[in-house]
């Protein structure tokens, strides 16, 4: 969560940094798409009904959806789809239809999240780079390797953290937003009457006399207002009232300078229309703007990658993905990770989504369905939310979340026609790791269905044991379990094999709940089993960061009889196999998937930050 000791300005500065990088990037290609279509007439009457949509559009879904009523719905101080997504499924959770159809669709959304993350790193940068073009047409073999390059050295440096890079985010943002401003005004300055586009009767004519040419460019326009996610998904970082004061007073001033400034470039010179942004710049600025425009870029995907991490650790946490390595990237700042798998994978897609498409033009084809999607989701989940869990009147629910959904419906229905053109590409990402994620989710309750079916009951065991008690041996034996009332099969294979039982022995149970943090003082419940065993159970939101030897180390202050002595520790984890059958489960091929999956999986030591040198593994073979 945000630092409540930073003062407003170091926050708002951090947001621009950090939230607005994608949003701020959006005018190297919007206005050069809309008119690329090739549906739009050009006229003086067109820039200006276009200029009025781009304007209106920002004002409809960004200002008043996300800055004044999304921003309302946070999650213990926390944003984002999966934030969102737990508010509403706890509000209807007396629903269990509803809300098993409300998690699936949650998480869909943010599977789609994934497709966002390959298209924005490769539009951001490869727009950027077009500028060369402008600069020289000599320039243009080399656009391609240059933004493979750029984008190689970014996911590189992953993993070494953004801790000491990130502190320019801000800074070099804020120079963006005031450069993109100041070009705006240049030719805002020569042709004034432009900004009589801020009326909406400007939109409504345009609309209203090009109904089916509007419906097509809602494809285009909304490629504004990507990256309005992202206000939400950080509100934990920054808070509400830095990411609404940075909009307010810098972002959203800044991008309607600029649009506006592109429209009075495009009435004075109609044939800058194949990259109004870089033609803004007197020729001398022409090379910097270019260079600040990559920074920029670079900036608006690391946010983005940020986030795919985040995004990902949450998503393992609520049981949706496998455990994955996640390294911390800072000692200062736990939320700073790296996870390698997503890093990689998401540099090769982009890679693959550069060659596939080899221009922003092209990518723009493919970028917005899954934006769309995701601002209708987030629509759909805040009506669950201010109905169910904040109990306003259905009408005035109703009422507001209507508007927004009929509009992301038209934006959403637009983007549909650019489906065979490119959408289906982000489409495809995000069904594969739907599936995924599904797969995971069924395949370990099939798991622990199959393990249920032989488990034994953990205190009617330990009561039957200790008639005849086996060897006790000096030190503690920490036994990790999913379900607290059983036995860990670690401790039927170690009484098997080991014929031993240390002194003291903890039977821990990890708990994720759908908030985004536990406290410290809620973090452990711990009951005794008489026999010096005792059960704990140990609780985790899905933004705590996993450490299970730092949670049991407050045991000590629980006012429980039982000291852990880390050198005297060790910690038993049970190893599955999973077997796939043929039976009443999941069709074949998908628990093959499975089982592939669970292999893959990090070691559950490693994702607890379990000692190495204190660890045990047993395994077994499991059939589901």
């Amino acid at each position: 969560m945000q630092n409540q000791s930073s003062s407003l300005p170091a926050l708002t500065l951090g947001a621009i940094g950090v939230v607005f990088g994608d949003i701020g990037t959006s005018v190297l290609y919007t206005v050069k798409e809309i008119f690329a279509t090739g549906h739009v007439q050009f006229t003086h009457h067109n820039v200006y009904g276009v200029l009025s949509l781009i304007f209106w559009t920002l004002t409809l879904i960004v200002s008043l959806k996300y800055v004044v009523l999304v921003l309302r719905a946070d999650n213990n101080g926390e944003g984002g789809l999966v934030a969102m997504l737990t508010l509403a499924s706890r509000a209807v959770a007396d629903r269990p239809k509803l809300r098993h159809g409300m998690l699936l669709v949650g998480i869909f959304g943010t599977c789609l999240f994934y497709g966002d993350g390959v298209i924005t790193p490769a539009i951001t940068v490869l727009g950027a780079m077009e500028g060369l073009e402008v600069v020289s047409p000599q320039f243009k073999a080399y656009v391609i390797p240059l933004t493979l390059l750029v984008l190689f050295a970014l996911f590189f440096v992953q993993k070494t953290g953004t801790a000491g890079i990130g502190k320019f985010f801000g800074p070099v943002m804020m120079l963006w937003f005031l450069a993109i401003a100041a070009l705006g005004l240049l030719h805002i300055a020569q042709h004034p009457e432009i900004l009589w586009a801020l009326s909406p009767h400007y939109a409504w004519g345009f609309s209203l006399h090009n109904p089916g040419i509007t419906f097509i460019i809602l494809g285009a326009v909304v490629l504004c207002v990507t990256g309005g996610e992202a206000l939400y998904a950080d509100m934990g970082h920054f808070g509400k009232r830095p990411i609404r004061v940075a909009w307010f007073s810098i972002a959203m001033p800044a991008l309607t300078l600029n649009y506006f400034g592109q429209g009075a470039l495009l009435l004075a010179q109609p044939e800058a229309v194949k990259n109004p942004f870089f033609y803004l710049a007197p020729e001398w600025a022409a090379l910097p703007l270019v260079g600040l425009a990559t920074a920029a870029a670079v900036i608006a995907s690391q946010a983005l990658i940020s986030g795919a991490f985040s995004v990902t650790k949450q998503v393992i946490q609520l049981g949706f993905l496998p455990r994955l390595q996640v390294r911390h990237t800072s000692v200062y700042d736990k939320g700073q990770i790296y996870i390698p798998f997503v890093n990689w994978a998401l540099f090769a897609l982009i890679v693959l989504a550069v060659g596939l498409f080899r221009s922003s033009g092209n990518l723009a084809a493919a970028y917005g369905i899954a934006v769309t999607t995701d601002m209708l989701i987030t629509t759909v989940l805040t009506f669950f939310v201010i109905r169910y869990a904040w109990k306003l009147p259905l009408m005035l629910c109703i009422t507001a979340t209507g508007v927004f959904f009929t509009v992301d419906v038209l934006f959403w229905a637009s983007n549909l026609l650019k489906l065979l053109h490119g959408g289906w590409f982000p489409l495809v990402i995000a069904g594969v790791v739907f599936l995924l994620m599904v797969t995971w989710r069924d395949g370990r309750a099939r798991l622990g269905a199959a393990m249920q079916e032989s488990a034994l009951e953990l205190q009617a065991f330990l009561d039957a044991l200790f008639l005849a008690p086996p060897t006790r041996v000096p030190g503690t034996a920490v036994f990790l379990t999913s379900k607290e009332a059983f036995v860990p099969n670690a401790l039927l294979h170690n009484l098997k094999h080991n014929k031993v039982l240390h002194a003291q022995n903890v039977f821990v149970t990890v708990r994720s709940h759908e908030v985004p943090w536990v406290a410290m003082d809620q973090r452990l419940e711990v009951r005794s089993l008489g026999h010096g065993c005792w059960s704990v159970i140990v609780h985790y939101g899905f933004k705590n960061d996993y450490d299970l030897p730092r949670a049991l180390a407050l045991l000590e202050g629980a006012g429980v009889a039982l000291t852990l002595n880390p050198m005297a520790t060790s910690y038993f984890v049970s190893r599955d196999i999973v077997v796939p059958t043929l039976g009443q489960g999941m069709a074949l091929w998908r628990e093959k998937l499975f089982a592939q999956m669970h292999r893959s999986a990090s070691t559950a030591a490693e994702f607890m930050n379990l000692p190495s040198n204190a660890v045990v593994e047993l395994g077994s073979k499991v059939e589901i």
